[in-house]
């Protein structure tokens, strides 16, 4: 089985190697290597451990991009019994960036919107890398609107390096659609949940990311602006990713401490790439317990309590009133 390692995995890249070469020897028959094929499984489960025990940032950013991680369409059909996908945004086109429809978790409806970003290059193209246009924001209301009349939750798995920039999307009102968005999810009369699934990338993020509950799996980003980007606006330069990372704060434990994300979802050792179906099997019993939670609220006590969320966020300082000019 071929696997792909992040820069800071190279040992335990070496291990694999020396762990595949074992256990050929083994299946050759030529002689018994049960014990150093369990004494090396230690040894890299004892690496990894170390490894993941102190990453950086940018560590992180790079485990939330990798191409082995599950993306939403892969999270519903694994958590789910069904799912039927909804189409279109009744104005201009459906946008395959943005997936969502109605899905059945253990015996209750719930309508669940991500992102998708494609398993291979042509798909990739398909899903424009996860970077939706104006109609996949609206799509996501349309869903969201719909959920609201029949009572169902709302679920939206995030996960983008952005919403599409492109000259086209800003003449079909890319920023009103996502304004729109955090305007109507503010004010949504059934439960909303949200969770950072890999990347949270500014506007094209809270585009449907506004909820009673915002989460984070534990190997995730969530910021303005990518490591990348600010690096080129501040430095002129990518190469000063790693230092913008760090500075931005924009992993799960920071944005826990600040006060802008309720919890985090912990991913199974190595990254939910490296355990999927466990990592699948963990959301959706988180899912099922916090809806369990807010479900009971009555729907103008959650809105209110919704907004005060957001209207707690950040700090600021009132200066003093200036001396009357003479």
């Amino acid at each position: 089985m071929s696997m792909i390692f992040m820069d800071f995995e190279k040992p335990l890249e070496a291990l694999y190697e020396q762990l595949q070469k074992l256990r050929e020897v083994g299946e050759k028959g030529e002689l018994d290597v049960s014990d150093m094929v369990r004494e090396l499984e230690g040894k890299i489960e004892n690496k990894r451990k170390e490894i993941y025990s102190n990453l950086t940032g940018w560590q992180k950013v790079q485990l939330s991009r990798h191409p082995e991680r599950p993306y939403t369409l892969y999270y519903l059909n694994t958590m789910c019994r069904k799912f039927i996908e909804l189409h279109g945004d009744r104005y201009a086109g459906d946008d395959h960036a943005i997936v969502g429809g109605l899905a059945d978790l253990d015996g209750q409806t719930v309508m669940v919107i991500g992102h998708q970003k494609g398993v291979n290059t042509k798909m990739r193209q398909y899903r424009n890398f996860g970077m939706a246009n104006p109609e996949g924001y609206r799509k996501a209301l349309r869903l969201m609107k719909m959920a609201e009349r029949f009572g169902f939750p709302v679920v939206t798995l995030i996960d983008t390096p952005g919403a599409f920039p492109g000259l086209e999307a800003e003449q079909r009102g890319q920023a009103e659609a996502i304004a729109r968005n955090l305007f109507e999810m503010a004010q949504l009369r059934v439960p909303v949940l949200c969770y950072i699934i890999g990347e949270g990338a500014s506007g094209g993020a809270l585009g449907i990311g506004l909820g009673d509950k915002v989460f984070m799996l534990e190997y995730t980003w969530y910021s303005v602006i990518s490591p990348e980007s600010c690096s080129s606006i501040l430095w002129h330069s990518w190469d000063f990713k790693e230092q913008a990372a760090e500075a931005l704060k924009l992993d799960a434990d920071n944005m826990l401490s600040f006060g802008l994300i309720d919890g985090i979802v912990k991913e199974p050792l190595g990254g939910g790439h490296n355990a999927p179906e466990q990592m699948a099997a963990i959301l959706k019993e988180h899912i099922i317990r916090e809806l369990a939670k807010i479900a009971p609220m009555d729907p103008d006590e959650r809105i209110i309590a919704r907004i005060d969320k957001y209207g707690k966020m950040g700090h600021y300082r009132r200066l003093p009133a200036a001396a009357p000019a003479k």
